[in-house]
């Protein structure tokens, strides 16, 4: 797996100031993709074990609320390989700090009614996870008023409640 980048500050992606990582890596194509570099999977660096001990050093301050992974897309299945050893480590060292991932796969048709039956690490990856915001970006449902996505068919999905409840779960701003 590649990345394309690590933001040590981030405040566009989450809630608080978070860590962020940008897989390499998306068969999504969105029109007007805002990182449309990141479609091929091999732009950017080779994710290593330097690179999660990198990641787990910027998430010590306790200023840092969480982590936040994106791309690219972090659930095509390369992706998902590739991650798990980080959020598998984010959880042990930093179990007080929520991890939020970004995705264009629908949650209920492609990630529980495909993925986690026929990929094994995707039910692993999803008990890491705390918010989901999922649904591919469409321009023409641009919508410059939402917070922490692009159009209004996303959706910001609390992944523990929603698997829970076996019904899906919005995240809140203000919960």
């Amino acid at each position: 797996m590649n990345y394309a980048e690590i933001k040590k500050y981030d405040v566009a992606n989450g809630p608080g100031v978070r860590v962020s990582l940008f897989v390499s890596g998306c068969t999504h194509h969105c029109r007007e993709c805002f990182n449309p570099e990141t479609w091929d999977f091999q732009y950017g660096k080779p994710f290593t074990d330097e690179t999660v001990e990198t990641i787990l050093g910027c998430m010590a301050p306790d200023y840092i609320k969480g982590f936040t992974l994106l791309g690219g897309e972090p659930l095509e299945r390369e992706n998902q390989k590739g991650v798990l050893p980080l959020l598998r480590a984010i959880r042990k060292n930093y179990p007080e700090k929520d991890i939020w991932c970004f995705t264009g796969y629908d949650f209920e048709k492609d990630i529980l009614g495909k993925m986690a039956l026929e990929w094994e690490e995707t039910e692993e990856l999803l008990s890491y996870l705390d918010v989901l915001v999922d649904g591919e970006f469409m321009i023409d449902k641009k919508d410059l008023n939402l917070i922490f996505k692009g159009s209004s068919n996303q959706r910001t999905i609390l992944v523990q409640e929603s698997l829970r409840k076996k019904t899906v779960v919005l995240w809140e701003p203000n919960r």
